[in-house]
This record gives C-alpha cells, structure tokens and sequence, in this order.
C-alpha cells in the first residue's frame, strides 16, 4: 500500500495559523466544514442507530485522542496512561491505527520492527512500554488480535480513535494542547474533527460523562487537567550513548534540528529552552518516511550535531546512526490519575 501524500509542512504551518481566527481562509473554507459535518454527523448516528456495530472487546478500553487536527500530545499521553496502569499491577496492551505503515494486515509490533511495518508511533510506544502493541485501521480488529495472543491483558489503551466509534470506549482522554480549539470550526475551516463539547453517544461508546480532558501545555483550564511536558537532559544515539543538553549547549558544534511531527515548532521551540542555539531546523511532514533526508542533510553545516523527535529516530537513525534522540517527558497532575482511577474503578464488567 502506498503511503499517503503528507501535507508540506509549511502548508500545514499555515493552516493552523489561519485556524486561530475565522480570518478569509477560514471564510472561504467554511462552506466545506458545513459538508464534513453533515457527513461525520450522519456517520455518528449509523452507531448510534445500532445500523454500524459497535464492539466490545471483553476489557475495559481506554482511548486517548483529541478533538483537533494532528498533535496534541496523544502518544505521550498513551505512555503515560499505560505506565501508570501497569504501576498498579496491570496487564497493559495497546492498540493503534500504524498511519504511514506500508502494510495493511494487522501486526504486533516487535522491538525490532522498521516503521514502514508497524509506524512511528507504535514502534515508539513498543520500545518505551514493553507492553503488547498491535496495529490495524480497525481498532477492534487489533483489540481482539492482541487479547487473542495475550489473553491475560487486562486492559487496553488505544493510541487516537477518539472518532473511531466501531471500538467501545470504557473512558475518553481528550488531549488539548496550548492551540486548544482554534476558532472552534470544523475541519477545513478550523482544527475541529468534532464539534465541543460533543452530544452523547452512548451507542456509539462515547460518553462525555465519561471523558477525562487533559491540557498538555502546562496551565489547566476550567474543567480540564494538566499536564508539563520538557525534554529529557540527556539524549541518545543508535547505540545507546548519551550526551547531556548542557554539554551541546556549551559546544561549539552547529546544532540542526529536525521534526517530522505534527507541530515541529514546539518541539525546537523546547530544544531553545534548554539553551541550544540551532544553526538550522528541518521541519518535515508529519510521519515522514525520511527518504529525502539525504538531499536535505547535503546543506547542513559541516560537523553539524543532528538532534530528533524520540518518534523520528528510528527513521533516522537507519541513514544517520550517530543522530541524537530527544527524549520528551510528560507529567500530569495528580488529580488526574485519580479521576482515571475513579472511571475504571466504576467501568461496566
């Protein structure tokens, strides 16, 4: 299967530039927003009509995702979630869709899998968790694979879905980053993939009542959780050494950074925090395969330091083993583990 066109990073750059107003872009998009919501709401009411079935997979179901187009901080999120879990001494496994794998069968993602396999994220979240990870468009299809293979998992997270209604969902973790909703329109014309705050829909598996919002950019809104996110002091080649970000800071090596995420900005904008100044940044579409790496890597400064998101360095690392990965950390509030804590504790068996 071929991979699908990813959209430049600067067109993406733009749009969301254009989603935080209801500027002429979005004016002129707008009546395309009105058309995708007619068919996104027309598709909710065939679950919750009973006409598209909805399945349960025999464990509670946990799935994080966001209401807005790209980013937000979901897999960080996933692994946080998870690694919470399995602290209470639960059989984790994970679910996702593997968007930009080259395959299409559903697989359990293996340590040394490449991501045109299994995709950046889940290979991510395999090599951080060491927890069952299977992938598949449909989300329930790899429930049911991973509970087939390990039936003792006790419960599952799935990486987005959030409008993937064929998986029932126990809870909801709905990531907000510091965007938030934009102008608060639907897909073209803003960030929106729903409108919110959503109508429930309990056939369909999705219960506000049941829908945990979690702020990633630091300060919580009413209503809603938060999270602080930094990088790690340290980062770490393909061979496991490390360097820390003091020491790159008081170099004198040129520094280029490069992101194949949804917002490349933040990601450099947080390298500049620990004191790197970057002699260039490369932002890349969002699930790069980095085939192109090499003509862009012929206009880095020479002796340059090539520094990665965690999720890009298994791509990278294939063309440039000596490339640094960036570790993101994430650190939610207390409160929010305990309302998490609260849902599954009252989830249906």
């Amino acid at each position: 299967m071929a991979q699908a066109r990813a959209i430049p990073a600067d067109v993406n750059a733009w749009l969301r530039r254009s989603w935080q107003s209801r500027g002429l872009a979005s004016t002129v998009l707008w009546p395309l927003s009105l058309l995708y919501g007619s068919v996104t709401a027309a598709r909710r009411q065939l679950y919750r009509s009973g006409l598209f079935p909805v399945t349960r997979v025999g464990v509670p179901v946990i799935v994080v995702g966001n209401v807005t187009a790209g980013g937000g901080g979901k897999t960080p999120t996933v692994m946080e979630v998870a690694s919470h879990l399995g602290k209470r001494g639960m059989r984790v496994g994970v679910v996702s869709r593997g968007y930009g794998r080259r395959t299409v069968d559903c697989v359990e993602v293996q340590p040394n899998d490449k991501t045109d396999t299994c995709g950046d994220e889940p290979l991510l979240l395999r090599r951080a968790l060491d927890v069952p990870v299977f992938v598949h468009a449909n989300r329930a299809h790899a429930a049911r694979a991973l509970l087939g293979r390990h039936p003792q998992t006790e419960i599952i997270v799935c990486d987005d879905g959030l409008q993937h209604y064929g998986l029932y969902r126990d809870i909801e973790v709905c990531v907000i980053d510091a965007e938030g909703l934009g102008n608060n329109r639907l897909l073209p014309a803003g960030p929106l993939r729903q409108h919110w705050p959503p109508a429930l829909v309990h056939q369909a598996g999705q219960d506000s009542t049941r829908t945990l919002l979690l702020h990633t950019a630091g300060a919580a809104w009413p209503g809603r959780f938060s999270s602080h996110r930094r990088l790690a002091p340290q980062l770490k080649d393909a061979g496991g050494r490390t360097r820390t970000m003091i020491a790159l800071a008081e170099g004198t090596q040129p520094i280029v950074a490069i992101a194949a995420i949804a917002k490349p900005e933040a990601f450099f904008a947080m390298l500049r925090l620990q004191g790197l100044k970057l002699a260039r940044t490369l932002a890349l579409p969002d699930h790069d395969d980095f085939s192109q790496f090499a003509r862009h890597a012929a206009a880095f400064p020479p002796g340059a330091v090539l520094i990665c998101t965690q999720k890009d360095a298994a791509k990278l690392w294939l063309q440039c083993p000596q490339a640094l990965a960036a570790v993101l950390e994430q650190r939610s509030e207390p409160a929010f583990f305990h309302a998490l804590d609260a849902l599954l504790q009252s989830a249906p068996t």
